[in-house]
Parts: structure tokens; C-alpha cells; sequence
């Protein structure tokens, strides 16, 4: 015959209750991924410890090399991340694939944002620049100037390093063959545009010691001196220098570009993701996060707290004076045309 169940006394009962409710509750856990290197430490510093701190939630940082990652496991159905760091162009192109959750602007304030800086899928960071620098050892400060000294081998002999991926590729191309900076979208929009921008690249390629893929890749080649010239992220660049590298870099025909924040398409924590974004879309944190590498806000009012220097918001990438220099990136061209781009430019590659 079976016993018949102990039940707990009243007192006994009171006092699990009284226990289960003294427990703290488990933080929510977000997973936010980015590109490593200097840029993920500031990023982890000025903006997804404090915010994470600012929620009440647990935060796990991971590391990725693009997109591309995040569309693998999409497609795996195997969805980990919840925040994802992203170049706008990528995330343009992500979204309009499917793999990034629309974000939800009722949550997230952008109002005071540089216009141009909100996607449907991807919501502005900081704005930086794909510039031409080079090694100050090899040429001291009066090194090549625009897209067409770059190509120059005669005026400026040594060893190039171009970028692997076609984000920021073609361009510069195109300016290097006579484009005017106002029409290089126009022309790369064209029929032949591309091939044209490739064909230039090809020239360039005996001369390419180094086909970079990341940005920390581009600045330890810096820090090493393993290249005397190089295309990459001004932001790389400063904290390079601060280290010790031979480094020195123009805005003249930069490309004017912001990197963004998206959702991950079936994030395991959706609503809190769109709470993350709202909190470190804030200025105080966009304001903090300049002093940590050289990459302005997206959200103007970050300038209007008196944290940021006067004389080091000049340095800035979308300060005026250094915007005026540069080709905004056009999103909408690499919506349409990435993929049959980035296609050529991997053949061209492997030839």
C-alpha cells in the first residue's frame, strides 16, 4: 500500500515562499556581436557594458568577420545573436534578404539622428571613413593625396594593401581613373561601370603585398610596416598611431560611411535587443564612445552635451570641414548592385 504523500507544515511552507521571493530573478542574457579588435573594446567600453549595466541585463560579446556569418546561421535556422554590429551597406543589403527583424522606431529614438542614418533594418553607431593613409616612415607627411597618387607606382614606389571585400573597393577605382567624386555612383550604376572600376584594380594588383579583410588586419599591417600604403578606417588609423605605427592618413576623396546596429532575424531575445538599441542610440553614449577612437556620432546631440572637445570634434569624420571632403557611401546602389559586384570582384581576385 502505498504512503500517503508528507505534506509541509504551514510554517515550513511560509517560509519556502518567503525564500523563493527573497531570490533575485535571472537577468535576461542579450548576445551582441561585433568586428574584435580596437573597435569592439570601444565599442564594449563606452556602449554595450553601461547600457547592459543601465537594463539590468547579462550581456555575452562575440566577434565576427561580416555579414556573412549571420547569414549562414539564418539559413541553419540557427539563430544565436541577437545584436549585430554591421557596415550600412551589409545591413542594407541583409534586410533586404531576410535576415534582419525589422527594427521598431517606437522603441528606438532616432529624431535627433544625421539624416540618413536610420535604416528599416539597421540604426546608425558612428560615422568613419574609408581613407587613404600611409606609412609616414616611407613618405613622411606629405604622402599621396587622392585615389590617383594611390594608383601612382612612379611617384609613390612600395608595397599597397587593398581591401579583400568590394565594400569600398570600386570607388576609389574609378576616382583613380579620372571619375569625378560626384559621379562615381552614376558611373558604377551603368552598364560597364563595375568592369570599369575592376579593370583599374587589376593594374594595381601586381602591387597589392596584401588583401585585408578586417580592420584590425588593416592597422596591425600598419603597426608592423609591412605596407607603405593602404586603404581602411580612420578610426583604426588614430589608435594605430597611438600605438606607435608610422601612420598618417587624408580625408580628400575618403568614402563618408556609418556603421549601424541590427537585429538578428529569429533573435532569441528580440524585444530586449530593441531596448538595447534605444539605450545606447542615447547621445551621452555616442558622445563616449569618440573618446575611445575617432568615429563621430550619429546622433547629433551628442555634440550639444559639452563633452566632446571643440578641437578634437574637428578631427572627426562627419565634422564639416571633413565631410565636405568625401563621397558619402550610396546605400542604395549597393542594395541593387552588391552582389553581382562583389561577384566580379572575387573573380578578378582569383585570377
Amino acid at each position: 500500500m502505498p504512503c500517503p504523500p508528507i505534506l509541509p507544515s504551514r510554517s515550513t511552507l511560509a517560509l519556502l515562499l518567503s525564500l523563493a521571493g527573497a531570490m533575485p530573478a535571472f537577468a535576461q542574457e542579450l548576445t551582441v556581436v561585433s568586428f574584435g579588435g580596437s573597435y569592439q573594446e570601444a565599442q564594449s567600453k563606452a556602449l554595450f557594458v553601461p547600457a547592459a549595466k543601465a537594463l539590468g541585463i547579462k550581456l555575452k560579446e562575440e566577434t565576427y568577420s561580416s555579414i556573412a556569418d549571420l547569414r549562414l546561421k539564418v539559413k541553419a535556422g540557427a539563430v544565436t545573436w541577437d545584436v549585430v554590429a554591421s557596415g550600412s551597406g551589409s545591413a542594407a543589403r541583409a534586410g533586404s534578404e531576410g535576415i534582419l527583424e525589422k527594427l521598431d522606431y517606437k522603441v528606438i529614438d532616432t529624431s535627433s539622428f544625421v539624416p540618413g542614418t536610420a535604416q528599416d533594418y539597421c540604426v546608425g553607431g558612428d560615422v568613419f571613413s574609408t581613407v587613404l593613409a600611409w606609412n609616414t616612415k616611407t613618405y613622411g607627411q606629405n604622402g599621396p593625396q587622392n585615389w590617383a597618387d594611390f594608383w601612382d607606382i612612379k611617384k609613390f614606389p612600395g608595397k599597397r594593401s587593398y581591401r579583400k571585400g568590394v565594400a569600398g573597393a570600386l570607388e576609389p577605382a574609378l576616382m583613380a581613373d579620372g571619375v569625378p567624386p560626384e559621379k562615381v555612383y552614376e558611373v558604377l550604376s551603368q552598364p560597364g561601370g563595375v568592369e570599369r572600376a575592376i579593370k583599374k584594380i587589376r593594374e594595381l594588383k601586381p602591387h597589392i603585398a596584401v588583401w585585408w579583410s578586417s580592420g584590425a588586419q588593416h592597422a596591425q599591417l600598419m603597426k608592423d610596416g609591412e605596407v607603405d600604403m593602404i586603404t581602411g578606417w580612420n578610426g583604426r588609423f588614430d589608435v594605430a598611431a597611438k600605438d606607435g605605427a608610422k601612420v598618417a592618413y587624408t580625408f580628400n576623396q575618403a568614402l563618408l560611411d556609418y556603421d549601424c546596429f541590427a537585429v538578428a532575424k529569429g533573435a532569441p531575445n528580440k524585444d530586449l535587443a530593441m531596448k538595447f538599441l534605444a539605450e545606447i542610440s542615447k547621445p551621452q553614449y555616442q558622445a563616449e564612445f569618440t573618446k575611445y577612437i575617432t568615429y563621430g556620432p550619429t546622433n547629433k546631440k551628442a555634440y550639444d552635451l559639452g563633452t566632446i572637445d571643440a578641437a578634437y570634434a574637428r578631427t572627426l569624420p562627419s565634422h564639416p570641414d571633413n565631410a565636405a571632403k568625401q563621397v558619402p557611401i550610396d546605400l542604395d546602389w549597393y542594395t541593387k548592385f552588391e552582389t553581382q559586384a562583389s561577384a566580379a570582384y572575387q573573380n578578378m581576385l582569383t585570377e
